[in-house]
């Protein structure tokens, strides 16, 4: 099992070391995903992700995880065929 801190690491190059760990059949588990940078402007970056939350309704989705623990499993997730 290899542990990742993801203590000031970009976010989107994380996620692609991690999906290819995965596909290789290792097993991941990373901490302080709290602390891991979403890089590009902040502002477009929040109008991108209210755009997302308000499409659709609570009953029906699109889903979109709030904790950031959540948000990196699910970024990493979209990098792995399933």
């Amino acid at each position: 099992m290899t542990v990742i801190n993801a203590n000031r690491l970009i976010m989107g190059r994380l996620a692609s070391i991690v999906a290819q760990k995965l596909l290789a059949g290792e097993e991941i588990s990373i901490v302080n995903a709290e602390n891991a940078i979403i890089s590009g402007s902040k502002i477009k970056t929040i109008e991108d992700y209210v755009k997302f939350q308000e499409i659709g309704t609570r009953e029906w989705g699109p889903y979109f995880p709030k904790r950031p623990d959540r948000i990196l499993k699910r970024t990493v997730r979209g990098m792995l065929p399933y």
